[in-house]
Parts: C-alpha cells; structure tokens; sequence
C-alpha cells in the first residue's frame, strides 16, 4: 500500500482483480474488489497530475469513467455547459408552440400527473410556470389505490369538461391511448411530457416529448421527467421571448425552480450524470435558500436543521412527498410543492409527516409477511431470476417499498403484488418491480404487456409498475423467469462490492470529507466513495429503534469512529457487528458529516463487515 497525501488512506498494490484485503466472503456475501481496474491507474495518476489533485481524487474520479480533459465539467458541472438545446428532443418545438399558445391565450391548462415524487414536482413545475403568466391550470393526480397509474377516462373526460383547451400530462401517458383519445373528442389538444420506455406507437396527440421514445436521438434518456419538464419550460419561453410576449411581462426565473427538479431527480433514481448532476448541484443551492414555501414546511415538519443533501432529498422528503400517494390523499404532494401560501404548506407538510409514519408501520409488517414467502421461494429454488410475492391483505401503495427492501436482501429482482378484493374488479393485483443494476425489468413489462400477460404494464429498467389478473399471475411468473433468467444469473455472478481505498478511524478528517465532497451530488450512476477500515474492533455495538445497529469502531493506534449499519438487525452484517465481541473486522462503508443534537462529527455508515480470519 502506499500514501495519497492524506493522513491514514491506502489502496491495494494489486491487479484489481483481486479480492480487496482478500475479502471474498462478506458478511452480506459479497467479495470485495478494488474499484480502480488496473489498466485505469495511469489515467488516475494522469488525472491528479495535471489538474493538481490529490491521488485519492484521480482515482476516485478515473474510477467513475471521467476522462482528462471531463474533469473540470464533472467537479463544477454547470447548466450553460450541459444544457441541451430543447430542440433535440423529438415533438419539442411543437409542445413548446401549444403551450405557448395557450398562454398568450391565457387558455385554461389540466395538468395530469403521477402520483410519486416525480410526478409531483413535475406536476408543481408546470403549475408555478403557468401561474407565473396568469394562466389558469388545474392539477389532477389520480388515486392509487382506486385510479391507478396514468390518463383514464373518466379523469380526462372531467378535466375537459370542466373547461379544460390543453391536457398536458407529466410522468405519465406514454402508453394511455384510449384516455387521450378521449380529450381530443371532446375537442382538447394533449400534449405527453413523460420518460418512460416506450414501445414504437404512440398516442395520438400534439405533441409527445420523451427522450426515451424509439425515434428519440437527443441522448437525454437518463432524465426523469421533472427534468424534461425544465427543458420544456425552457423551449416555452424561449418561444414566447421570440413572440415578443416578454416585451410587456416579466420574464419567469426558471433557475429558481431548480429545486423541484433536483429532488424529483434524486428521488427517481436516475442517474447523477451530466445534465442531471447540474441540475442536483444547482438545484441543492436554490433549495438552501428555503424559497420554496412548502418545501421548507416539509424540511421543518421533518426536523432537518442541515442544509440539504442528495440524501436528504432521497430519505428524508421524497419517502414524506409519496406518503401522500402510497397511503393518503394522492395530490398531497403536488399541491404542497405549488402552494404559495405558508400557512397551507405548514398543514400539508404535518399531514405528510403523519402518513410516512403510519407508512413506515404498514410497511414494516408487510416485509415481515413478504420476508417469509421470499426466503421459502429462495431455498426451493437458490437460481430463481425474480422473487413474485403476493398478498390479499397488503397495501398497494406500498408494494414498490417492499419490492426494494427484499432486492436488498436477495440481491436479485422483485415483484410484490397487492390483490384486490375478490368481489372487486375481479380480484385484480397491483404490482410493483423493482430490479439490480444489469438486469432490465422495463422491457421484461413491456414484453408480458405485447404477450397479453398484463392487464396494464410499464416502467424502466430498475423499477416499473403492472395490473396483473389472478389468472394470469402462473403465466407471467413464467415470463419473468424466462426473459430474466440469464441477466439475473449474468448480475449475480458479477455482484461484489467495489471499494476506492483502506482508511483508519484517525484518517476520517475534515480534510478528506472536503475531498469527496468535491465529487458529489451522488448516487445512481455516481456511486459514493467507499472505505474499509481494516481489522478494525467493535468497542460496542447496540440496536438502535427496531432496525438499525449502532456501534464504536477502534483501530489499532486507538482513535475511535462512530459507526451506524441502517437496517442491519436481524440480517447476517448486523449479527456479525453484534457478536463481534472486540474481535477485529474490516469493515466497509461510506463516511458521512453528521450534525444530529448540535455535534459535529464524521461517522461510517456501514454497508458490509468481513472477519479477517475467514478469508483465505
């Protein structure tokens, strides 16, 4: 191993290909691999060489596919840099012209969105740039458990009788031909903002704006549709600035709308690259200035006294936003981020906070349920490509949650599927899926919903939504294992956790959090830095609320760092800290600044623990 330049970091001497400190069997079964492969090494030294960084740096950011002429774009990433011309995206000039139209108009506009965090930012987006113009728009977010995803009919045909001239639905209506054809018969115009995948037919509309429809080449498919949404709005103004409109109006500050589009891109798990880590990193410093009225009700009701993070955007408001959908009233989330008024968005906020507790105790006694059907699937079949679980008593508007959780414990894709009453819509089920990095459920869906499998069905490669009837569920398990079967073996086989560098608890300094930090925001598609601090021992270890496992991790010269491993009880990582009994473990993580009750201290947030004396 040799010094960075920074007290207390290392990395291995080997090819990259071997296991990191000979970690091949973790406490979550993993084998630990150093991140940088061998033949990057020289750039990373290149890297840190000619932009003056230090050795952790360029290999941390040679790691993650940045070149030597990407790096200042990818420490400063900047809108003028990598903003697209709106234009590219296929139907953008013609959504831009409609809506344009009907605000030179002032022509009412129905906004339908998705019941989840993005739609709702995506709904909110839209809203506040009409009402910036005087625009009359209404938002309409249907209900989950009763509407489901997506235009239906009797929602469009309200919207327009109410006196709606332009539909524009966002997250939602790639695949609603039906429901749109609907508004164009009662005589209004319907333009699709969405980014989900899309099969070669299209809706019949004025426009359709999605970066991930097959005859899209403008290369922004990795957005989430708030983010399509601001390129939208762009186009829309730019159009109306070449009208002349702003001649006698204010311009909007599209900039300081960022905000919205910055927690719908987090919360989306999309990745955190190119345009995306402008918009998170620009969007991180309009929210800081809390001018959002009800996104700082949010942030108060959740007690978040820090200035926000891509982890706060993702575990602390985006899971209060989609309580709203999961087991409330489904436009919570929209109208709070709309709303003007301080004194609605403080109600709305203490409601959200409310339902995300109740949320959290639904969900926890449907893992439970869900847990146990999952691990009888696993020991009858250990190669299964997919785990399908289904129950009559479960939530469906938390079925997406527990999708996740059982792929984190699986390490392999869910289905979890809510079955309607019996006597109602003939027992029909709601499913959420959720995947692993490799394998492609958007098209598994989409394949089941060509094959008449699906009553309903669509989504993207890591998460996606069907209505499946009781009947068919035999035949679609099938499908599933079927079309997934070699990608699931491919990922699994591939599974491992890659680590950047061996740190000490001494070396967890201010300096080194500044470090990383230059690389964030991350997240999908811009993974964190990880850290193993070797032979390391567990002081003490504690269970923290029901799930998490608290402990105090000593090196060897003696300095000590506050460690937490979230949802560890009960699972082979928190067994292992637990028994640990001051024996020493590499243990695995990320470092995180913490602030909680005033202190402000660095601390590892455990993802995977290994004993020493086990590996071979």
């Amino acid at each position: 191993m040799r010094s960075t330049g920074l007290a207390k970091v290392a990395f291995e001497d080997g090819s990259g290909n071997a296991a990191f400190l000979g970690v091949r069997t973790s406490a979550r079964g993993f084998v630990w691999r150093e991140r940088l492969a061998s033949e990057l090494k020289p750039l990373a030294t290149a890297i840190s060489q000619r932009h003056g960084l230090p050795e952790l740096m360029g290999r941390i950011l040679a790691a993650r596919g940045i070149g030597l002429d990407g790096v200042d774009g990818f420490l400063d990433p900047t809108l003028k840099a990598l903003m697209p011309n709106p234009s590219t995206l296929r139907d953008m000039d013609k959504a831009a012209s409609r809506i344009a139209d009907a605000i030179v108009a002032k022509q009412q506009v129905a906004i339908f969105g998705d019941y989840d965090v993005d739609g709702a930012c995506s709904s909110a987006l839209l809203h506040r740039f009409l009402a910036h113009h005087d625009v009359p728009s209404r938002i309409y977010i249907p209900d989950r458990l009763f509407e489901g995803y997506g235009p239906n009919v009797t929602a469009i045909e309200t919207l327009v009788n109410e006196g709606a001239k332009l539909v524009v639905t966002v997250d939602c209506g790639t695949t609603s031909f039906e429901p749109l054809a609907a508004a164009h018969r009662l005589g209004a115009d319907v333009i699709v903002v969405d980014h989900h995948q899309a099969d070669e037919r299209l809706p019949e509309v004025e426009a359709v704006v999605n970066p991930n429809r097959q005859d899209d080449v403008s290369g922004q498919g990795m957005l989430c549709a708030a983010g399509v949404v601001f390129l939208v709005l762009v186009a829309v103004t730019r159009e109306l600035r070449r009208r002349g409109f702003y001649s006698s109006e204010r311009e909007p500050d599209l900039l300081a709308l960022l905000d919205l589009v910055a927690l719908a891109t987090v919360a989306d798990v999309v990745p955190l690259v190119g345009l995306n880590r402008a918009y998170v990193k620009k969007g991180l410093a309009v929210m800081r200035a809390r001018e959002n009225v009800g996104l700082t009700a949010l942030a108060d009701a959740a007690g978040l006294t820090t200035p926000p993070t891509p982890y706060h955007l993702g575990f602390i408001l985006g899971p209060r936003i989609n309580a709203g959908g999961r087991i409330g009233n489904a436009a919570l989330g929209a109208t709070l981020l709309s709303t003007t008024d301080d004194v609605e968005a403080q109600r709305i906020a203490e409601l959200l906070n409310r339902l995300n507790k109740e949320r959290k105790d639904i969900e926890t006694l449907m893992l439970e349920e869900a847990l146990a059907v999952a691990d009888r699937q696993m020991t009858d079949d250990p190669s299964r490509a997919i785990i399908v679980v289904a129950s009559e008593t479960w939530h469906k508007g938390i079925v997406g949650l527990v999708a996740s959780r059982l792929v984190e414990r699986f390490r392999r894709p869910a289905c979890v599927i809510a079955w309607e009453n019996e006597t109602s819509r003939g027992g029909d089920g709601t499913g959420s899926l959720r995947s692993i990095p490799g394998v492609d459920l958007g098209s598994a869906v989409r394949a089941a919903v060509a094959a008449g499998l699906l009553l309903k069905g669509g989504g993207h490669a890591m998460a996606a939504g069907l209505t499946v009837s009781r009947q068919g569920l035999a035949a679609l398990e099938q499908h599933f294992q079927a079309h997934l079967g070699q990608t699931t073996a491919s990922a699994s086989d591939a599974a491992g956790l890659d680590i950047d560098a061996s740190l000490v608890a001494s070396g967890a300094t201010a300096e080194l959090m500044d470090l990383i930090e230059r690389v964030s925001p991350f997240g999908q598609g811009n993974s964190e830095a990880r850290f193993v601090l070797p032979a390391h021992r567990v002081k003490f270890a504690k269970l923290v609320g029901e799930a998490h496992v608290r402990a105090l991790l000593e090196g060897g010269d003696g300095a000590r760092i506050d460690a937490i491993a979230f949802r560890a009880a009960g699972q082979p990582l928190g067994d292992v800290l637990m028994s640990a009994g001051g024996m020493p473990l590499h243990i695995a993580g990320h470092l995180r600044r913490d602030t909680w009750g005033g202190r402000d201290r660095i601390e590892l947030q455990i993802e995977d623990a290994a004993d020493p004396r086990r590996q071979s």
